[in-house]
């Protein structure tokens, strides 16, 4: 006669080890690195192979150099980033960014822009004395930024002014002008010649980098109303050198202290 007490123990047993034997078979397996190494892979390029590359892409680089070195418009003088508050390229790139605009705004919108405001770093080159062709303007306008319209109310014109005031650098600033005070305030500040209307929603065009908030103008995203363009800056000045055979900047302060 078979003893079950005694089977019934073993049985136990038997079932307690193989739970536990499958519990730390699934364990999570912890490893540790113990040895790094490395190889050099060498990478050969045949004489044939880089002649075969490079007589590929000679035309399309032949016909971008010619587009780009088509003489456009030309400068008496250089217009550069140098200056306290606004300066020469400045200027003249927040004047033609309002004015070649302001014309697709009105025409999808039915209103018109007011302000224009870029920023000081995003003009990396000068325009220099001479010939100007649409290579100037991918140097001095290198990213792919676009214009867009935002819709600002009053009192955020007026953080404009103090902003630019704080910064103290002369960001590109066009249909707007103001006086810095000489405790630092602003005052009389003025939209296309108008003294401020707080109640008055105002429009601004500027880039979508800093619609975006780049260069800390965050008033930007307090914009009631936004309206993208799909008009490159690097385009506008394109556009404007194609319809101006010499290029100059608008020399009326539109920053002023006490």
């Amino acid at each position: 006669m078979v003893k079950l007490k005694n089977y019934n123990v073993v049985l136990k047993h038997f079932v307690l080890i193989l739970t536990f034997s499958l519990f730390f078979s699934c364990a999570e397996k912890k490893y540790h690195v113990s040895r790094i190494e490395g190889t050099k892979i060498g990478i050969e390029n045949t004489l044939s192979e880089s002649s075969e590359i490079e007589n590929f892409i000679k035309p399309y680089r032949d016909n971008i150099n010619t587009d780009l070195s088509q003489v456009l418009s030309f400068a008496p003088i250089t217009l550069d980033k140098n200056g306290t508050w606004q300066t020469s390229a400045g200027n003249f790139l927040s004047d033609i960014t309002l004015e070649k605009s302001n014309p697709v705004f009105q025409k999808r919108e039915n209103k018109s822009i007011d302000i224009c405001l870029l920023n000081h770093g995003g003009i990396r080159s000068i325009i220099p004395s001479g010939n100007i062709t649409a290579r100037t303007a991918y140097e001095v306008m290198p990213f792919e930024n676009t214009t867009i319209v935002v819709g600002l109310k009053g009192e955020q014109i007026e953080e404009i002014a103090n902003y630019i005031v704080s910064e103290k650098k002369p960001h590109p600033l066009s249909g707007m002008s103001f006086v810095i005070a000489k405790d630092k305030s602003v005052k009389d500040i003025l939209v296309q010649g108008k003294p401020l209307d707080k109640n008055k929603i105002y429009y601004v065009v500027t880039s979508d980098y800093l619609v975006n908030g780049g260069d800390n103008m965050i008033f930007f995203k307090k914009s009631v109303e936004k309206y993208d363009l799909d008009y490159k800056l690097r385009n506008v000045m394109i556009d404007y050198f194609k319809t101006n055979k010499e290029i100059k900047a608008n020399t009326n302060e539109r920053i002023k202290e006490e």
